[in-house]
């Protein structure tokens, strides 16, 4: 037997449950694990489903159930379980998010592969192919961002790259990278409350005596660090935090969120509703 994920994203209606457990029925397949959504102000309908087949071809069951998804007006995917979700990774000079995601990734903890890390600067590249992982040093600058940008396009195109994390890449993607990769790029960002952007948010946060700091994982649109929201998290500070103290737990803040929503998007528990997702936990 094979374990297979099936997605599903369409119009909500009475019956979609009870069509496609019939359809999977018809490919011999046991359900071992379901979560569904009816979100009420879009009016659609979300499914993971995990189920066990003796059809090891993904394939062979999307065309079992393909007549039933056009009837459900549905986007529909399987996938086997043990299928990694191709991914690169981008950065710059912070390493904290790239060694965490690399930890977690030769721990087993990420169903993912990384070909390549892409970074502006050659400072992590040892990091990285000590790894055994490729490294692009593609520098950027007014004059060179619409061919390191075409780079990246490339990579993604030669490695069949899935998913592009930005972790802590201290570059903006332009709009026409944003709008190729919808929904297929994550990036982390330092959220506060109230938030703070340009340089040294620690630092403003602590000038203005913040007492909640976090980190927000989303996916990237051309509304900069505006993309719907994958996973967030926080954490209590007081007056008597440096700025410094308070870098330390934002970084912790930030590979942690970013973990969870790479994990949550390569084991096909994120679904895009216009501007906010349903993640199943």
């Amino acid at each position: 037997m094979s374990s297979h994920i099936l997605t599903l994203v369409c119009p909500d209606r009475p019956g979609i449950v009870a069509s496609i457990a019939e359809g999977l029925l018809g490919v011999g397949a046991n359900i071992v694990e379901n979560a569904q959504f009816s979100d009420m102000p879009t009016g659609m309908f979300c499914m993971r489903t995990r189920f066990e087949s003796p059809i090891d071809d993904a394939a062979e069951i999307v065309e079992v159930l393909r007549g039933r998804a056009e009837a459900l007006h549905a986007e529909l995917r399987v996938r086997r379980e043990d299928q990694r979700c191709r991914t690169l990774i981008m950065v710059s000079k912070y390493d904290h998010c790239l060694v965490d995601l690399l930890y977690r990734w030769r721990a087993g903890e990420l169903q993912v592969d990384i070909p390549v890390v892409v970074s502006n600067h050659p400072d992590l590249a040892e990091t990285v192919t000590r790894a055994g992982i490729g490294f692009e040093h593609v520098p950027v600058t007014d004059r060179t961002r619409a061919g390191a940008e075409d780079r990246v396009r490339q990579l993604v195109a030669a490695h069949d790259i899935e998913l592009v994390v930005l972790a802590r890449y201290m570059q903006i993607v332009s709009n026409d990278l944003c709008r190729e990769l919808a929904g297929r790029m994550i990036n982390i960002h330092h959220s506060f409350l109230p938030s703070f952007k340009g340089a040294k948010p620690y630092h403003q946060a602590w000038e203005r005596g913040v007492k909640v700091i976090g980190a927000t994982a989303h996916y990237v649109t051309p509304d900069l660090d505006e993309g719907p929201i994958i996973d967030q998290d926080v954490a209590r500070v007081a007056h008597s935090h440096t700025p410094d103290q308070m870098v330390i737990v934002g970084r912790d803040l930030e590979r942690l969120v970013l973990s969870r929503a790479v994990k949550a998007h390569s084991e096909g528990r994120v679904f895009l509703l216009g501007r906010r997702t349903v993640v199943f936990l």
